[in-house]
């Protein structure tokens, strides 16, 4: 009885143990975007926006991004990303003033433009700093953390409801 006890007791060890190791992950646990690794760095890049403003990556603000890095022509999906990005960030409701959108390159003509969104000076510099942003698909969309680490990147075409989902997670960390 009291080995059956002891295996009952180091069998649930061993279950963990045995489940750690081989990778799976909870669905609760999972990202939905690529996770970069090693992440792009854009520390060192002085960002501007298109007006010729700075833009800082102050981490004391806990300031969240969502960088778009779009091609020298934006089609249909890409002219969606505006509206998409927008509903995304309203769905965060009180966290939604903590994620601002940067858009990098032309903006689609009649896209909607929201308060949070911030066109940028196409600068080289802080394309290379988002990994494999020349995608032939399409535009991605990769989060960027306070400190300006890209983090994340998704595929273009990916389902903005999955870009909320990790926002929504990352945002809870303080």
């Amino acid at each position: 009885m009291l080995i059956a006890i002891a295996a009952l007791f180091f069998g649930g060890f061993v279950l963990a143990g045995a489940l750690r190791f081989s990778g799976w992950r909870p669905e609760g646990m999972k990202n939905h975007g690529e996770l970069l690794d090693p992440p792009g760095d854009l520390r060192g890049v002085a960002a501007r926006t298109a007006d010729g403003g700075a833009y800082p990556w102050n981490p004391t603000e806990r300031m969240w991004r969502i960088v778009v890095p779009v091609a020298k022509t934006c089609d249909a999906r890409c002219a969606q990303l505006p509206a998409d990005l927008e509903l995304v960030r309203e769905l965060l409701a009180q966290n939604a003033d903590r994620v601002h959108v940067l858009w990098i390159g032309p903006f689609p003509e009649g896209g909607r433009r929201s308060a949070a969104l911030r066109l940028m000076q196409d600068a080289p510099e802080l394309r290379a700093g988002l990994p494999r942003q020349d995608d032939p698909k399409g535009t991605p969309v990769y989060v960027v953390d306070p400190n300006g680490f890209a983090i994340l990147r998704y595929a273009p075409g990916s389902d903005p409801g999955h870009l909320r989902a990790d926002l929504a997670k990352l945002l809870k960390l303080k």
